[in-house]
């Protein structure tokens, strides 16, 4: 499986890159990590937009780039929404300032929302691990060994 980007640095990379390659939806799926049928979904929803040749669908430096914009949004919990406005804010001829100013908030607001699912995990994590021992020491010596606790 493909490694997912961890910022935007390799996106904008990516996006530099001035090769003129095309790359067939197989060898996309592959790149990515992802079924023909993700990638023909983000095509429905105007994410990716591929040349065709016969049924041939063929994406172009660009598209792959817009993957990787897409592959990071779903790891850090964006919505398809967030990622299509953030790939529609792109200027190829401008600084992108727009781009990046909604990039960030979204990104600070998402930093935000994880930090407090974080906190309700560990909480969870925590009541749960208080419940597993109260039914242990009710059951006493019949208790069975834990496979998941950590």
């Amino acid at each position: 499986m493909a490694s997912e980007p961890t910022s935007f640095e390799p996106v904008i990379n990516d996006a530099a890159d001035d090769s003129d390659e095309l790359t067939r939806i197989g060898d996309m799926a592959q790149r990515f990590g992802v079924s023909l049928r993700t990638l023909r979904f983000y095509e429905d929803k105007g994410l990716l937009s591929p040349q065709r040749e016969g049924n041939t669908r063929l994406y172009t430096r660009r598209d792959r780039a817009r993957m990787s914009i897409i592959m990071l949004g779903r790891k850090v919990g964006f919505s398809l929404r967030d990622v299509k406005q953030i790939i529609d804010l792109y200027d190829p001829k401008g600084p992108n300032t727009k781009q990046f100013r909604f990039a960030l908030d979204k990104s600070e607001k998402q930093l935000n929302r994880l930090h407090k699912q974080r906190t309700q995990l560990d909480e969870a994590i925590g009541e749960l691990g208080q419940t597993i021992d109260f039914l242990r020491n009710k059951l006493g010596p019949k208790a069975p060994e834990s496979k998941t606790r950590q």
